[in-house]
């Protein structure tokens, strides 16, 4: 189906692949696109490319050419909150329209992969993405393939549909408990509500009203279903979190009424995490580290909430493998190993 032509013979022709040029520490990009016509002043640079030689392909019928390839796979992958670029020597890149969530449905991506000569990576699920940042790319080995492998892929995706999605975050109103004998009594000033406010904000949710209580149940249960009468989408309870005799907050939570999904998550930071449901309000317990790690259990967690995910235990199950924080001294979250699977 291809036909090598000597480059000198080429004027006229249509490329039908794009030709990469590599300048080691200065360039790495396209110098022809797939469909341009050879002029004569384009000789001389591909030959410097390397290229003695062009090929024309002549596809038959049941073959589809990398650059359709590569377009079809990303459409048939693709879910809400992406776009597409254009193929780009032979490749697609899967690129996020809004701030939101990544999900992918790894199951099916090993299946998609699985076809001998495709290509299809990804960033790690369930991660907080931002706009522009491209999640997947996705591409086949040779310059063209049987459509027989398209449409299998097509397939699979019809069945999986979405593999790939960026869910974009609710807007919740936030109710948040300070817990603390030491607050409430304003022997220290209350830390931790502005940065957890500071945490929402980033994600475009508000902290509709703060209660700060002492180590009291009753109270603590009182704030929260006040809270709850108010309108509150969650509940973030934060200090008084650990084993001590005098942290009552897990017990509050319970006591409130609280479906408890688990307390305590494997992750560092984070173990002493709580999580919780009040009919369909989450109700979090905030271990202290949320005030002075940039990523914690809160980050793994909190933004699958604000997909509209309910979270289960299963799900805090799973972090425990990448749920280690290595504490670099430059933290990289989310570019790094931290909660991924």
């Amino acid at each position: 189906m291809m036909k090598e032509i000597p480059v000198h013979g080429a004027v006229g022709k249509v490329l039908y692949h794009d030709i990469t040029r590599i300048v080691p520490g200065e360039f790495h990009g396209r110098a022809f696109k797939k469909g341009h016509v050879i002029q004569e002043d384009d000789i001389q640079k591909l030959l410097s490319l390397g290229k003695d030689n062009i090929y024309v392909l002549d596809l038959m019928d049941g073959f589809v050419h990398e650059n359709d390839a590569a377009s079809r796979i990303a459409q048939a992958v693709s879910g809400e909150g992406l776009q597409l670029t254009e193929p780009v020597e032979g490749k697609v890149k899967l690129v996020a329209a809004a701030n939101g969530l990544l999900k992918v449905n790894v199951e099916a991506l090993a299946r998609i992969n699985s076809i001998e000569q495709i290509v299809l990576a990804t960033l790690h699920t369930n991660q907080q993405i931002r706009t522009g940042l491209p999640v997947a790319g996705t591409r086949i080995i040779p310059l063209f393939t049987e459509e027989g492998k398209i449409r299998t892929i097509e397939r699979i995706c019809s069945d999986c549909y979405p593999v790939i999605e960026v869910k974009p975050f609710k807007l919740l109103k936030i109710g948040m408990v300070t817990t603390g004998n030491e607050i409430f009594h304003g022997r220290i000033a209350d830390k931790f509500g502005p940065i957890v406010r500071g945490k929402f904000a980033e994600f475009g949710s508000e902290v509709i009203g703060q209660a700060i209580v002492p180590d009291d149940i009753s109270m603590t249960v009182e704030a929260i279903q006040k809270l709850l009468a108010d309108g509150a989408d969650m509940i973030v309870a934060t200090g008084g979190m650990s084993v001590d005799p005098d942290d009552r907050t897990a017990a509050s939570i319970k006591a409130a009424g609280a479906e408890v999904v688990t307390y305590g998550s494997p992750t560092f930071p984070g173990a002493m995490f709580m999580l919780a449901y009040i009919g369909d309000v989450p109700v979090i317990g905030l271990p202290g580290c949320a005030m002075y790690h940039r990523a914690t259990v809160f980050e793994l967690i909190v933004p699958r909430i604000l997909a509209g995910e309910r979270v289960t235990r299963a799900d805090i199950v799973t972090l425990g493998h990448g749920g280690f924080c290595a504490g670099c001294t430059d933290c990289r979250y989310p570019g790094c190993s931290f909660g991924k699977v």
